[in-house]
């Protein structure tokens, strides 16, 4: 009879290996020196997770701290938006959230992550979109409780959070952090306008 892995070792393992990672990065992570820096093998790395995707993708799910995971308490923190004036506190507080100095570090893991998936979907999996689905399906609710339709509520949703992921890769990129800042809150100015506007969800463009 196989061996069962040991819950503790495991967990231990994902803590060092996700300090690793941390202080490496993934462009050129390996499995081998990355083992031998760990006091470990890779063999006993693959024995527990199956491979070097899996293993980078529960180590940076250990994050308990990350942001969309801090959603309920940034809005217990605001407020429930019950306007559009709220809602712009919400997505306000959610990018300080975001860009707090202690998770500048951690985001270019994620967008590696992130990337790494559309270029190898079958190895990494749908991160990517996953990640996106999964804040817009938290933003979604709360535009409707301001009395949007679902459809309406999704679209702005998406809009916010596309617009955030954007200007977070290209602050990563060019270093200008101030000028992701004023970015984001003229986004918010030309959303929140929209959102003063009532429920007008697009319909089908019509016929010339």
């Amino acid at each position: 009879m196989p061996r069962r892995a040991d819950p503790a070792k495991r967990r231990e393992l994902l803590d060092r290996v996700r300090a690793y990672v941390v202080a490496h990065g993934l462009a050129d992570l390996s499995l081998r020196p990355m083992a031998k820096a760990l006091g470990t093998s890779d063999r006993m790395l693959l024995y527990y997770f199956g491979s070097k995707e899996r293993l980078v993708a529960e180590a940076l799910a250990l994050d308990a701290d990350r942001p969309i995971l801090r959603f309920r308490k940034v809005v217990d923190a605001v407020g429930t938006p019950r306007d559009a004036t709220g809602m712009r506190r919400l997505a306000e507080a959610l990018w300080r959230e975001i860009r707090a100095p202690e998770r500048r570090a951690l985001l270019p893991l994620y967008f590696q992550s992130m990337a790494s998936s559309m270029l190898r979907p079958e190895r990494h999996g749908p991160y990517l979109g996953g990640v996106i689905t999964e804040w817009a399906d938290l933003l979604a609710p709360v535009f409707e409780g301001l009395g949007m339709s679902g459809e309406r509520a999704r679209i702005e949703a998406r809009m916010l959070v596309d617009g955030a992921f954007g200007m977070l890769v290209a602050s990563l990129a060019d270093g200008d952090e101030e000028g992701a800042d004023l970015a984001y809150r003229t986004l918010l100015d030309r959303l929140e306008a929209g959102w003063c506007a009532g429920d007008r969800t697009p319909g089908p463009a019509a016929a010339p």
